[in-house]
């Protein structure tokens, strides 16, 4: 299987003439499908694709992590782009009224920031699932990560606004991709919100391949432990983690200590870089 991996939108940017904006979008390109995993905060996704040579009405399906704005914002712009009816894989909590609460600040409103009906006459057609979904023999979705280790949890700033009140997010909804390819698995994380290591785990669960040849994505551990970091760090080892792409919300302060770690196995995974297996 021909494979080639683009980031479309990310905090940073390779180069001068491409845009960058806090969220994520990755462009998965094989013989048989094209994927976007995530749309970018806004237009920054529509926007490098054109500059890198993505034709997005290429694409054949569209996987969404979560619900989080910033990684649904672009989708208006994407389906405009796209020109046709598109399936978009996702769980159906991505349609929650999703909020960041902490004292002391304004409540932030995170969801998609658009209206369903809006983006399916546009072209969206939702396939909501809680399970995981199988693209093709060797592409799928974890659908919900079950939550086994004992280090990560997900942030109390995360809450849902529902008629009852305000209740805790679980973000059932967070979820990844699995490439099952000839050097391993590649699992291409949104943020992780309920933990790296947890969905790396589930993603061997699924597919019954214990190699992990590359990770790519937002591990979200922006506001973690110095503790939960090197926690992750030794779990990352003990699978044998052959490269590692982290970026969006891994936060700066866990992205050094892990390029520090894993040395020449780590490359950062800004808007623009491209590989191919």
């Amino acid at each position: 299987m021909k494979l080639r991996i683009t980031t479309l939108s990310e905090n940073c940017a390779d180069r001068g003439y491409l845009l960058a904006e806090y969220g994520l979008s990755i462009v998965v390109e094989t013989d048989d499908v094209n994927i976007l995993f995530d749309t970018g905060a806004s237009i920054s996704a529509s926007y490098n694709a054109d500059v890198l040579g993505i034709d997005l009405s290429k694409i054949d399906k569209v996987v969404l992590s979560h619900g989080h704005y910033d990684h649904t914002g672009g989708l208006r712009q994407i389906l405009g782009k796209m020109g046709k009816e598109v399936e978009i894989i996702a769980h159906p909590d991505i349609w929650a009224a999703k909020y960041s609460r902490s004292q002391g600040r304004k409540d932030r409103y995170n969801s998609i920031p658009f209206q369903r009906q809006e983006l399916e006459r546009l072209g969206a057609n939702f396939n909501l699932t809680t399970k995981p979904v199988r693209i093709t023999d060797s592409i799928m979705t974890t659908g919900e990560v079950p939550m086994v280790t004992d280090f990560e949890e997900i942030e109390p700033v995360f809450f849902v606004k529902q008629d009852s009140g305000w209740q805790p997010d679980k973000l059932l909804d967070d979820q990844a991709l699995i490439i099952n390819a000839e050097p391993g698995l590649i699992v291409i994380l949104g943020c992780a919100h309920r933990g790296p290591i947890n969905t790396l785990y589930y993603a061997q669960q699924l597919t019954g391949v214990k190699s992990i040849h590359t990770v790519l994505g937002g591990a979200h551990l922006i506001h973690a432990s110095e503790e939960r970091i090197w926690l992750t760090i030794a779990a990352l080892k003990e699978l044998g983690v052959q490269r590692l792409g982290l970026c969006h919300c891994t936060g700066l302060p866990a992205i050094m200590l892990i390029a520090h770690e894993f040395e020449d196995k780590f490359f950062f995974n800004n808007a623009g870089t491209r590989f191919n297996i």
